[in-house]
């Protein structure tokens, strides 16, 4: 069992444990994860490039950017182990089509 497992075993207990599988469809699970989404971007809206690549220097943005990545991360391991997403092997098939879809240009040779 990976950690990723680990964690979606540990996410679905503590749904249990306090009867919210009733409130875990896909739905509102999907609808949870665009709303944390949101909130990480909110963190970003106004910087500028230069800002944003420096947010985790400042320490009360940094630890806003851990929550909301959790937040995130919580909710779409959630949705994909309610519908039965094997989210790590999805994500390697995606970066193969990808890698199909946009090949590297040749390295060049020094």
């Amino acid at each position: 069992m990976s950690e990723f497992d680990d964690l979606q075993a540990r996410l679905a207990d503590f749904a249990r444990r306090r009867d919210w599988e009733q409130f875990h469809n896909p739905k509102n699970l999907a609808a949870a994860l665009t709303v944390e989404a949101g909130e990480l971007l909110e963190i970003f809206q106004w910087l500028t490039p230069g800002q944003s690549a420096a947010v985790m220097d400042d320490p009360q943005l940094a630890a806003a950017v851990r929550d909301e990545c959790a937040d995130v991360l919580i909710y779409l391991a959630r949705l994909a182990d309610v519908l039965g997403v094997d989210l790590v092997a999805e994500a390697n098939a995606k970066v193969d089509r990808n890698e199909s879809r946009f090949p590297a240009p040749p390295e060049q040779s020094t």
